[in-house]
């Protein structure tokens, strides 16, 4: 089953700090108290912490825990946060990890507001209460959706356990067959790769969507590209629109599987931290076996397509080591990324917490540890991985399902109709993004 941390992009735990590492000139409080923890949080960052180097000099220790570590981050961080182990209220909460589903309010070129169901995650909530993709969301909780207030019924959801949702399907511009459906709060499942192969002036182009990237993976990616070896697969769409990261180990098997001239010494990385953690480069092969369970990086080449080029489709949702994909195979291959700019999450991160036997202190830091880069150095991708091709995903109503060949940004690369709208935002007039219910929940680190 999937937990609260299905973005996590490196995993590492370390040991309690001291208060031996405590500066010479650093207050002493009882331990146990709101006041020690503070003084833990601000240790381990000052160690840690991307941003060591912006953190206010005299904090307020008498600040509740969250709001303590909330005052030493930098303004431009979007994703570190703390979790109370004992209280799972403080954990982040989406729409997408509490009922297994995710919408976006559209604006129509007749300026008509429509809510689209884009994302129903397999085995999940919404998926055994029947929603589909591409169905339309008319109220929630018997409110009208609306652009004014999706956002705010959104943040009313992530308090519930179950959700009155009415919704419709979509011909020629109109909501037909509307019902009634209950999604309750509950866990979604690990969710499959989808692959398919599709034919393109006479060549065999694999499809392959990817949700996330846990541990583990490398076995099953060996196994379709296998597949797609097999079939004589020439060209490939990899799916990344909807998927928040996971581990970079995996992400590293999945890209040392697409292109030609790959060895073991190949760089795919580089972590840069702060003066403590200073710069981190890592091969294919060995950021791959920080997976225990992965295949090693000879065993997946013997399955590796030798590509000269990809096409890789993206969203706003596309986050963390779904976009180290992007841009860590920019420097051996063709990239050619369909659809929306990425979330831009440059960075990675690990677990701290406290290993002590007995346990003392139950909260637990996700912080940015590094950026990330590249094997040539290229990064700084905070705003976003621009597209060279920009495809708006709802220029066309109903939404299809994942994998159909006539699905609108599987089709701009099928029927090479993306080049008409290369760098010029296509028909993305016609379709107004207003609202997305899948604001990635922050990420955190999973696997360095």
């Amino acid at each position: 089953m999937r937990n609260f941390f299905t973005l996590q992009c490196i995993a590492i735990i370390i040991l309690f700090i001291s208060c031996s590492d405590h500066d010479e000139n650093a207050p002493v409080f009882p331990e146990g108290s709101t006041e020690s923890i503070n003084l833990w949080v601000q240790d381990s960052l000052k160690r840690y912490y991307y941003w060591a180097d912006q953190m206010p000099a005299k904090p307020d220790y008498h600040l509740p825990v969250k709001d303590f570590f909330k005052s030493l981050l930098a303004p431009q961080d979007r994703f570190s946060f703390i979790v109370n182990t004992e209280d799972p209220s403080s954990y982040p909460r989406s729409i997408r990890n509490m009922y297994g589903f995710d919408y976006t309010v559209i604006q129509q070129a007749n300026g008509e507001v429509v809510t689209v169901i884009k994302l129903v995650l397999t085995n999940s909530p919404a998926f055994n209460a029947g929603l589909e993709r591409g169905m339309i969301i008319t109220k929630i909780n018997g409110k009208t959706v609306t652009a004014s207030n999706a956002e705010a019924m959104t943040s009313s959801m992530k308090d519930l356990t179950v959700l009155d949702l009415t919704v419709g399907g979509w011909n020629n511009g109109k909501i037909i067959d509307e019902k009634e459906i209950k999604v309750y709060y509950g866990l979604s499942f690990e969710q499959p790769l989808l692959s398919k192969v599709f034919e393109k002036n006479g060549k065999k182009v694999g499809y392959l969507y990817v949700y996330d990237f846990p541990d583990g993976m490398t076995q099953t990616f060996s196994q379709k590209f296998a597949e797609f070896k097999g079939a004589g697969v020439q060209e490939l769409i990899l799916d990344l629109r909807y998927n928040y990261g996971g581990s970079v180990s995996a992400a590293a098997a999945l890209c040392s599987l697409i292109p030609s001239g790959l060895s073991s010494a190949s760089p795919f990385i580089i972590f840069k931290g702060n003066k403590n953690g200073g710069e981190v480069k890592r091969t294919f092969s060995q950021q791959i076996a920080y997976d225990p369970k992965a295949l090693d990086f000879n065993t997946l080449r013997t399955n590796a397509l030798g590509l000269n080029k990809v096409y890789i489709l993206t969203s706003n949702s596309t986050a963390s080591a779904a976009e180290i994909v992007i841009n860590n195979l920019k420097p051996y291959m063709q990239v050619i990324q369909v659809g929306d700019v990425t979330l831009g999450k440059d960075m990675a991160g690990f677990t701290i917490e406290d290993k002590r036997k007995p346990q003392k202190i139950r909260w637990q830091m996700h912080p940015v540890i590094y950026k990330v880069f590249n094997g040539n150095g290229t990064g700084e991708y905070s705003n976003g991985i621009l597209p060279q091709v920009s495809v708006n995903e709802y220029v066309t109503l109903p939404l299809l399902p994942l994998g159909d060949p006539n699905e609108t940004l599987i089709s701009s690369v099928l029927n090479g109709t993306y080049f008409k709208s290369a760098h010029q935002g296509g028909s993305s007039e016609e379709a107004k993004i207003l609202y997305q219910s899948d604001v990635p929940p922050i990420a955190v680190g999973k696997d360095l």
